[in-house]
């Protein structure tokens, strides 16, 4: 062992800066399908975020182009709608804290999807109402698991909360969708059977 500061400086030449990992062609290409294929969802999640169509347009671009440039960080295998979801909610937190966006948009224009239902639009328009009635957490809780259909770990994982907060906002958020649509008060439910 040598006394000298170059000989103590040899390690730290030869370490070089982790490489992003990259994804093999045709990996890359399925994750790219896979993406343009998730851009209807993307655009629900954004429209309920932010309660305006144009931002949300701009949510699921900046979204997209944030996941494009990070793709080699995904891992193969996992949840790649709880990923995109994940980053768009960050970068939609990041907007709010930077512009302070006002968000007063009629719940009305909140555009819910309701596969296979035949309900009439007067109440998919109640139905958007309500959900526009909602605090901004519940909403989201249950757009991501009740209208996306996530795993409640998923949802977690996505909003940054316990699985227990996600249970908790979405029976507080069934509860007030009920008094608001069909007037029923708390406890009032019965069992149908």
């Amino acid at each position: 062992m040598s006394g000298s500061p170059e000989a103590a400086a040899e390690p730290l030449e030869t370490l070089q800066a982790p490489q992003p990992r990259r994804h093999g062609e045709e990996t890359q290409r399925k994750l790219l399908q896979e993406l343009e294929q998730l851009i209807p969802r993307l655009r629900r999640y954004a429209r309920s975020l932010t309660r305006d169509e144009t931002r949300a347009d701009d949510l699921v671009q900046d979204t997209l182009i944030r996941a494009i440039d990070k793709l080699h960080l995904f891992e193969p295998g996992t949840n790649l709608v709880a990923w995109l979801f994940t980053i768009m909610r960050n970068i939609h937190i990041n907007a709010l804290r930077s512009a302070k966006w006002e968000r007063e948009q009629d719940p009305a224009d909140l555009e819910l999807p309701v596969p296979g239902l035949q309900l009439s639009n007067l109440a998919l328009r109640d139905l958007a109402r309500a959900m526009g009635a909602l605090p901004d957490d519940q909403r989201e809780t249950v757009l991501l698991v009740a209208v996306e259909g996530l795993a409640y770990q998923d949802a977690a994982e996505i909003m940054s909360v316990p699985i227990g907060t996600v249970r908790s906002r979405l029976s507080r958020a069934r509860s007030r969708l009920r008094q608001l649509m069909y007037g029923e008060a708390e406890g009032e439910r019965g069992d149908e059977g």
